[in-house]
């Protein structure tokens, strides 16, 4: 099987590493955190300008054709550079609902949006008691005339607190878990009825808790067939954890580089400690670490686009059970060897930590899914 890139696909990464290196170092990403949203805009111009707000989509709905080893590209770079802008929220999970559930009159209207850097979409459909369970849907889409009238709330709302337009899940039927019965609606966030509190991650990045008070959504702003939605809500999770598997992994390995350069440098006892054979053997254990994520989000990249969702769905767990070791192994070891400032908030290695643990956590962390693998018979069936 052939792991190497294409023309195209390197040219993208040059392009993205790139600009990461020349835009966005430690420092100036605590510039951007000051932005009135947590963000910078003009970096979110300069990613539409490169084509990378375009980039998953399909060339006749205006973007690339780009597929997830495209996105894959993109969000390690991003991982190494803990790039704080909302692509995640916007194309990946918003841009994937559009390409799986929205009508071609739709996408028409939407993804330029997106592709421009015009508009900031975000998914609202995680609820307070819903764990990990994406079929939990309590808030309510009440048929109104040809149109429908929601009622509920959501809550982590990636960036919902400076989204232009949300993507609601609520149920038109059936009960609370129910896998059938839930419908995907497309609202403006300022719509009457919408309330939203914002608040920042632990990680940095912005969430919102969104309430929804008989909030109107027009017919043409239903995505897909009211009802059927959870089949495309899985994909797009699926889509997501392999790209935050990827983030992951530039994460890591970025920190995992700072360590290696700190224990070439930093000197006790007249030497550096990077001489001392037992801390040389710790930054091997995390590299080994980083390469076993790194080649389970490969194989999570691969199966993105699998048709079959349970084959889909096995590798996305085995990917998260890896990241989630991989993840607090490297952590753990690049705070401890660089003493006391490894948890300070001038130093980048506690901030890869913080941002890797919410990437564990995020659809489910490493125990869940090697529960749910199990389940379903390991990552090769019997």
């Amino acid at each position: 099987m052939d792991f190497d890139l294409n023309e195209e696909q390197r040219m993208l990464k040059d392009s993205v590493d790139r600009l990461i290196a020349d835009k966005y170092d430690f420092e100036q990403r605590k510039a951007y955190l000051k932005g009135e949203n947590g963000y910078s805009t003009d970096i979110w111009s300069q990613f539409a300008e490169l084509g990378l707000l375009a980039l998953p989509f399909a060339e006749a709905d205006g973007g690339f054709g780009g597929g997830p080893v495209e996105t894959m590209i993109v969000m390690e770079s991003f991982g190494r550079g803990l790039v704080v802008e909302p692509y995640f929220a916007t194309v990946v999970l918003s841009g994937g609902l559009l390409r799986h559930a929205a009508s071609a009159a739709q996408r028409a209207t939407f993804v330029p949006m997106i592709a421009g850097g015009e508009k900031i979409f975000a998914f609202a459909h995680g609820e307070r008691l819903a764990r990990y369970n994406l079929a939990h849907v309590e808030t309510k889409a009440t048929k109104d005339g040809d149109g429908y009238v929601l009622n509920g709330e959501k809550s982590l709302v990636l960036n919902g607190d400076s989204a232009d337009f949300l993507i609601v899940s609520a149920r038109v039927s059936g009960a609370t878990r129910d896998r059938s019965g839930i419908g995907l609606f497309l609202i403006d966030a300022k719509a009457p009825g919408v309330t939203r509190r914002g608040y920042s991650n632990q990680d940095a990045t912005r969430s919102a808790e969104v309430s929804f008070a008989d909030v109107k959504v027009e017919a043409a702003h239903v995505l897909g067939q009211p009802g059927d939605a959870i089949d495309a809500i899985e994909r797009v999770t699926d889509e997501a954890i392999a790209a935050l598997c990827a983030e992951a992994v530039g994460g890591m390995a970025e920190s995992h580089r700072q360590t290696v350069e700190y224990l070439k440098t930093r000197k006790q006892f007249g030497v550096t400690i990077g001489s001392f054979q037992a801390l040389q053997h710790r930054a091997v254990e995390m590299f080994v670490m980083v390469e076993q994520a790194r080649s389970i989000t490969m194989y999570a990249t691969m199966m993105a686009a699998e048709i079959d969702a349970r084959e889909r769905a096995r590798a996305m767990s085995a990917a998260k059970v890896q990241i989630g070791k991989s993840v607090r192994f490297v952590g753990q070891q690049s705070v401890q060897l660089h003493g006391g400032v490894g948890v300070t908030y001038e130093l980048a290695v506690g901030h890869y930590f913080k941002r890797n643990t919410m990437i564990d956590m995020m659809y489910g962390d490493g125990d869940h899914h090697l529960t749910r693998l199990s389940n379903m018979g390991g990552l090769i069936a019997a």
